[in-house]
């Protein structure tokens, strides 16, 4: 078993937030109606995808009737069916949809993780469960070592991100950058961390974040990744 696989053991097993634990497992048990047939995943979400990935795209946290229902990350919701859209157009996905662990989506060059693995009520995650959840980010970025593009989905993914980083010793840059969308930091010139708004209802449905701006940040990430073979 690999270190990857022995962490997602680990994050599947957490129950360190006693009210994510409720929530996660409170979701599970009521459902909404149009997945009533499912058996709810209901714990925590480990990371996906290549484990030799140079892209690491961080999220916010499962969400109730998406990740939480299906086990993997931006599956089984709308923000997911963005998310993937863009990965297949930009080549790091064999496929445009993911809808449940065995749908036989597999991801190239990339891994998908978020600062919180369990589903938290609005999709807010306090602070300290946040703080909570952080080691599991280090670790991942211990263990992917060929990362040199980190995708940061929303100003709060963003920021925990340059935190986690700078706090492994692998920044350089004195004062924190401020987050907006396509913004790119260089925490050296092996390792790049890049803004862009969340693929949320809540930026898609108004136009804040059109599917055109969500492909161009992919299209920047080729670029830099091309720009550092």
């Amino acid at each position: 078993m690999s270190k990857l696989q022995v962490l997602s053991n680990d994050i599947v097993q957490c129950r360190r937030c006693p009210r994510l634990v409720r929530w996660r497992e409170m979701a599970a048990k009521v459902k909404v109606k149009r997945f009533r047939p499912w058996e709810y995943w209901g714990k925590p979400v480990p990371g996906f995808g290549d484990p030799q990935a140079r892209l690491l795209i961080v999220g916010l946290a499962p969400a109730a009737h998406g990740a939480n229902r299906t086990g993997r990350m931006f599956t089984g919701d709308r923000s997911g069916e963005w998310l993937y859209r863009a990965l297949y157009k930009a080549g790091f996905a064999n496929k445009p949809t993911s809808l449940s662990r065995t749908d036989g989506l597999k991801l190239s060059d990339c891994y998908i993780t978020a600062i919180c693995r369990c589903a938290p009520p609005q999709n807010k995650p306090l602070s300290r469960e946040i703080a909570n959840c952080n080691p599991f980010l280090q670790q991942e970025l211990t263990l992917l070592k060929r990362v040199r593009v980190i995708l940061a989905l929303g100003r709060l993914a963003f920021e925990t991100t340059f935190k986690t980083v700078d706090g492994l010793g692998l920044s350089h840059l004195s004062v924190a950058p401020k987050f907006s969308h396509g913004v790119l930091f260089q925490f050296s010139s092996q390792l790049a961390l890049l803004g862009s708004y969340h693929p949320s209802q809540q930026n898609t449905f108004t136009g804040r974040l059109t599917e055109q701006m969500f492909n161009s940040v992919f299209r920047h990430v080729k670029e830099i990744l091309a720009s550092s073979d």
